[in-house]
């Protein structure tokens, strides 16, 4: 079994579409405002294993009571990924995964390099 100690942050990906990007940008900003967390850059294209436009908000484990409810009830129809950070990206992008709306289909290939990449 895994401790929840390894766990040193969490990341939250904001999914949009053109036309839903000012939906993305209050979700952002009422985050920014109510909560303890890390507002990323906006990619209005697909990056990394991301499939779709994104922004990223990083918050720390003790934030997390407060941050993913509040998501849960204020997406806005968007689709979200919530998963922890604990050193393998892997299988925090898919095994310990947490989405709100629906799943995306994430570029597993491109997580699978960095992962062979860094145990080279």
């Amino acid at each position: 079994m895994k401790e929840n100690s390894i766990i040193t942050g969490f990341h939250a990906h904001i999914y949009y579409q053109p036309e839903t990007r000012s939906l993305a940008a209050k979700i952002r900003e009422e985050l920014g405002a109510r909560f303890e967390v890390q507002l990323g850059r906006w990619h209005d294209q697909p990056i990394g294993p991301h499939p779709q436009s994104m922004y990223q908000v990083a918050f720390s484990p003790n934030q997390f009571p407060q941050v993913v409810p509040w998501l849960m009830l204020n997406r806005e129809g968007l689709d979200i990924l919530v998963h922890p950070e604990t050193g393998d990206d892997l299988t925090d992008h898919t095994a310990h995964a947490l989405w709100l709306g629906n799943r995306l289909e994430l570029n597993i290939n491109f997580l699978a390099r960095i992962k062979s990449n860094a145990s080279s």
